[in-house]
């Protein structure tokens, strides 16, 4: 999902409650500690979490710079997943909220017309 500073959200989807959560998946250790640009998507969502494979090792988001008090930790193959920690909800203001859950509504319609008619294939310009 295209996000107005430039960068890409992994997964974005909207909650039973309307807060938007955005997921930043990593299937490798490297991926995950020489990702440094991840905080950039914080200003997006009310609600951060980290999408990591069984496989790896999830002591190292435990400091700091990973900040674990606003990141939330799911754990996923191909067949199931599990929220281990819940992210903190920090309330995102009402016009961006707004602004972003229509570019999400959009961008979801362009994908379900893609599908019906290939004229309609997404556009990832937002």
């Amino acid at each position: 999902m295209p996000l107005r500073n430039g960068r890409r959200a992994d997964l974005m989807g909207i909650d039973a409650k309307g807060h938007l959560i955005i997921v930043e998946i990593k299937v490798a250790r490297g991926d995950l500690l020489g990702d440094a640009k991840w905080h950039e998507y914080l200003d997006y969502c009310d609600r951060f979490y980290w999408g990591l494979a069984p496989h790896l090792d999830r002591e190292c988001i435990e400091e700091p710079g990973f900040r674990p008090e606003r990141c939330g930790v799911i754990v996923a193959d191909g067949y199931d997943a599990e929220i281990l920690r819940p992210a903190a909800t920090v309330p995102l203001a009402a016009a961006r909220r707004k602004a972003m859950t229509e570019r999400l509504a959009r961008a979801a319609l362009r994908r379900q017309l893609g599908l019906v008619d290939p004229q309609f294939a997404p556009r990832w310009d937002g």
